[in-house]
């Protein structure tokens, strides 16, 4: 049985599905698909917290299917412009954690994960296995993964 790290980036899945679907990404589903005939060795889920009790209950919702939910505060600058990004805390973890798999799934179209997947194929062996709307996704991205599964309708709520 293969050993996987599942990685999410969830805001990059909210807001690329909503905009490109105007639906939202079924974690259920997805949960089903790749842990069938799979290990998962870590599962993490990256949000940014807001505070407000609907968000705590997506959390719980997430932590219930098998997530550790990571959690960094929502920062709104002076000029009205907003920071809450975990685009190091995922690269981190995904390093910390390859030696214990043998493959790593991440979910997000972000094309500032390209080094990170290339690295994880070339530096450390893994395959890894991205999901993304494909729409949204970047190119570096697409063709740095092993695989590209794109986020269609069968994902979505």
């Amino acid at each position: 049985m293969q050993k996987v790290l599942i990685l999410v980036d969830v805001q990059n899945v909210y807001y690329t599905t909503r905009q490109t679907f105007n639906r939202r990404f079924d974690y259920n589903r997805f949960w089903a698909l790749i842990t069938r005939n799979t290990q998962v060795v870590h599962a993490f889920a990256y949000a940014i917290d807001r505070g407000d009790q609907k968000q705590r209950e997506f959390q719980n919702i997430l932590r219930a299917i098998g997530f550790t939910v990571k959690l960094k505060p929502f920062i709104q600058r002076v000029d009205g412009s907003a920071k809450g990004d975990w685009d190091v805390g995922i690269t981190v973890d995904a390093m910390q954690y390859a030696d214990e798999v043998d493959s790593v799934i991440l979910v997000s179209g972000d094309g500032d994960f390209d080094i990170l997947v290339s690295t994880l194929r070339n530096n450390k062996h893994k395959n890894v296995d991205v999901y993304g709307v494909k729409a949204l996704s970047a190119d570096s991205l697409i063709q740095a993964a092993s695989q590209f599964h794109p986020i269609g309708t069968d994902l979505l709520l």
